[in-house]
């Protein structure tokens, strides 16, 4: 682990809120060097990090990824000793040690960071190499202009390989090419307001920010290309206003999507933002953010005593994992050490820390390009993301549940306890996912359940409370219906509740379930019975770490308006909604 005497002590009057500055990074980055150095091969080539768990790409792949990651650090940190190493690490690699970069090859993803840790680095490492180790490096990378990628955010691995090769001069037309093919592709995935979707579908996630954004905005910005740095720059602005607010008040980043063991790569949006002047954030808030989700995982375990970054979320978990986490991948968090670029007389160095938007106060933010809800609170810090736009199938439950957020986990594909999830029959599907909007206060979707019905849903929040309403079509009468609520460990000051209000009543709680912040979460559930060909379902959920909340029940008033819903809430405040069929009304639910 990163012992507290390897940094230093906390600065809480240019950081109130994180205590961390500039040179807790700095000593963050250093430490995790030294302690990948031990597992590097004797040439340096390959980083072999200790594990019983291989990706699917093969141990060697993994030892080049060992490598790629880690010299970002280096890179970022302008480490001249540790690049020396580094440099002697291509020498041997670039002469038959790494595999070759080939169609849809993993090596084409650390080629990426390899050519973009060279473009930043190019006096102190790539000019200081021999010319012959220089010519086989730009033709070990050059593989990387031709090779197809798969159709998501790995499209611009090519592109940061052509930036740098274009730079140095090597296969110049090629290079030129490359960068344009990758970025005309990541335009069919553009949608509105700085989001783009990781590939065809709606698969909204972290992606936005430590690849569709990074890799097109630093390439403008290294290659000096105001066009370029205008538009990509511009949609990374507005990304970053709704992006700020998926940080809880304790650092931690919204739980939801793949590759989450890359934990505090999430930071590297913002430290893009402040890099580039393309934010929306002042130098203060941006810190916070940023410091807030490096100190959350290092004082949750994410380092273990090995001085390693786990697979897993704060220890070890298996559960974030996909087929290509190997024991390298959570190494992609070197991004977060992007804002090392930053002279230390930078203003996001020197200014004082200010509140993040979970700092300040209440929130129900809608966010339209993914069709989400934030929800915020202060007097826990908890955010909350209600999904009614999100989905991708392959990583299901990390996409397709209704319900996210900065201090539960989803539970497993497998477990019989699915949280956030309304089950048809037992079956939790949610699958082509329609959104139907936001609003103030209000999100809505309709997707398709377990026997090819279709649920409409909506979600209505103020505060910490949530109004929850699910209209079945389309299956038979008497089929049974549960509502899930959000899933917290036994002991855990944050806690989940859910209540009837149409159409349900009590049911057990379900089987404990494992989740990234707990072996043994309980969810809360509701059941029901179709009434008719359509029926429709309400309940009150709150997911809560206040220790002196208000009871659930007294929150909100909830009224049937022929197809509309209206909340009251106990300030007096109105949400209206009309999503449903038409009903007789008004009535009271």
């Amino acid at each position: 682990m990163i012992l507290p005497d390897a940094l230093p002590e906390d600065d809480r009057v240019l950081s109130p809120h994180t205590g961390y500055t500039r040179a807790h990074w700095e000593a963050a980055a250093d430490a995790l060097l030294a302690a990948v150095a031990p597992y590097a091969t004797a040439d340096g080539a390959l980083y072999h990090l200790p594990g019983d768990r291989a990706s699917w790409s093969g141990t060697l792949s993994d030892g080049l990824e060992g490598y790629a990651r880690t010299l970002l650090i280096a890179a970022f940190r302008r480490d001249e000793k540790a690049l020396e190493r580094y440099g002697d690490g291509l020498a041997a690699g670039t002469a038959g040690v790494w595999p070759r970069i080939e169609d849809r090859s993993q090596p084409l993803v650390e080629a990426a960071s390899i050519a973009l840790a060279l473009r930043l680095t190019r006096p102190m490492l790539w000019e200081r190499l021999d010319t012959a180790v220089r010519d086989r490096a730009a033709a070990w990378l050059a593989d990387a202009l031709d090779a197809e990628p798969w159709p998501c955010n790995w499209e611009l691995f090519p592109v940061t390989v052509g930036g740098f090769l274009a730079d140095i001069g090597y296969e110049t037309s090629a290079a030129h090419a490359a960068i344009d093919r990758g970025l005309d592709r990541i335009e069919q995935w553009y949608v509105s307001d700085g989001w783009y979707t990781d590939g065809d579908g709606r698969a909204f996630d972290y992606y936005n920010g430590w690849a569709m954004h990074l890799y097109p905005v630093l390439h403008a910005w290294l290659a000096d290309d105001t066009r370029l740095l205008d538009l990509y720059g511009g949609r990374l602005q507005a990304h970053l206003a709704d992006y700020a607010r998926l940080f809880g008040a304790d650092g931690a980043p919204m739980h939801q999507g793949r590759s989450l063991t890359y934990r505090f790569a999430t930071t590297a949006p913002l430290w893009l933002g402040a890099l580039t002047g393309r934010t929306p954030l002042s130098s203060g808030e941006t810190r916070r953010l940023a410091s807030g989700a490096l100190r959350h995982f290092l004082d949750r375990g994410a380092v273990g005593d090995d001085g390693l970054l786990s697979l897993g979320w704060y220890g070890p978990n298996p559960g974030v994992l996909q087929g290509y986490s190997g024991p390298a991948s959570p190494y992609w968090a070197s991004k977060a050490f992007l804002g090392l670029l930053l002279p230390a007389d930078h203003e996001v160095w020197t200014a004082t820390e200010e509140p993040g938007p979970a700092d300040r106060a209440d929130a129900v933010t809608p966010v339209a390009a993914p069709n989400w809800l934030l929800q915020s609170t202060v007097a826990d810090g908890l955010v909350r993301l209600h999904n009614h736009g999100s989905e991708d199938v392959r990583y299901d439950p990390y996409y397709t549940r209704l319900a996210y957020s900065t201090a539960t986990g989803p539970t497993p594909l497998d477990s019989p306890s699915p949280d956030n999830s309304l089950l048809l029959d037992g079956d939790a599907t949610r699958t082509d996912i329609e959104p139907l909007g936001t609003g103030e206060g209000w999100a809505a979707s309709r997707h398709t359940a377990g026997g090819g019905a279709r649920v409409t849903s909506v979600v209505l929040a103020h505060g910490a409370v949530e109004v929850r309403a699910y209209e079945v079509t389309g299956a038979p009468e008497g089929t049974q219906v549960l509502l899930t609520g959000w899933a917290t460990g036994p002991g855990e000051a944050t806690r989940s509740e859910l209540l009837p209000v149409l159409g349900l009543t009590p049911a057990p709680d379900l089987t404990p379930a494992a989740t990234a912040y707990t072996p043994e979460a309980q969810v809360p559930a509701l059941s029901g019975t179709l009434s008719g060909d359509d029926t429709l379902f309400i309940a009150l959920a709150r997911l809560t770490a206040d220790p002196n909340p208000r009871p659930l029940a007294e929150l909100a008033s909830v009224e049937l308006d022929g197809p509309d819903l209206r909340v009251t809430w106990s300030d007096g405040s109105e949400t209206r909604c009309g999503l449903f069929q038409e009903r007789p009304g008004p009535s009271r639910a």
